[in-house]
């Protein structure tokens, strides 16, 4: 298949009726919040969707999304690649009942009035997800030495409390 532009927007239950896959990219440029959450700007992300129903019918959109960011390692401070790879199965549901009878392995999407969801948003929530919670270089790449870890020297403070007790060692001893 030939790389394409993903859709904006999809009608879930069209697409799976019809049994479409779409492989191809989204500009780097249209993740505006995966940009604000990186260093620098993203790469186009490669998405693989497949739409289609299941044996107990349900319609679901499958696929992977892939994308390498610019992040700032929060040990050196020097901005460093990595690539960010998420895997999804969604459902569409119309409202919150539907919700609890899913199987497992579906996330619920909501579609909007007009049965459709919005495709680039959906992916780049799933993007802003997988990102690291605290990203750093590998072990061995990162830029810190020995020094660059020690903050400070703690020492052991003990300090002389009155004891409690010494009320009732003076009334015994008496």
């Amino acid at each position: 298949m030939q790389q394409i532009k993903i859709p904006v927007s999809l009608d879930p239950v069209r697409a799976a009726n019809k049994r479409l896959d779409y492989q191809g990219v989204i500009p780097g440029g249209q993740m505006k919040r995966l940009n604000g959450a990186s260093a620098g700007d993203c790469s186009e992300v490669t998405v693989s969707l497949t739409c289609g129903v299941d044996i107990q019918g349900i319609v679901y959109l499958k696929g992977k999304a892939v994308t390498e960011l610019t992040l700032e390692c929060q040990r050196c401070m020097t901005p460093f690649n990595t690539e960010v790879m998420v895997d999804f199965c969604f459902t569409p549901v119309k409202d919150g009942a539907e919700i609890d009878e899913l199987p497992d392995m579906y996330d619920p999407i909501e579609v909007n009035d007009y049965g459709e969801v919005h495709l680039h948003q959906l992916i780049e929530d799933e993007l802003i997800v997988a990102m690291p919670i605290i990203a750093t270089h590998q072990e061995g790449e990162c830029n810190t030495g020995s020094q660059d870890l020690t903050v400070g020297k703690i020492e052991e403070v003990q300090e002389e409390r009155p004891n409690p007790f010494a009320v009732l060692e003076k009334l015994k001893s008496k």
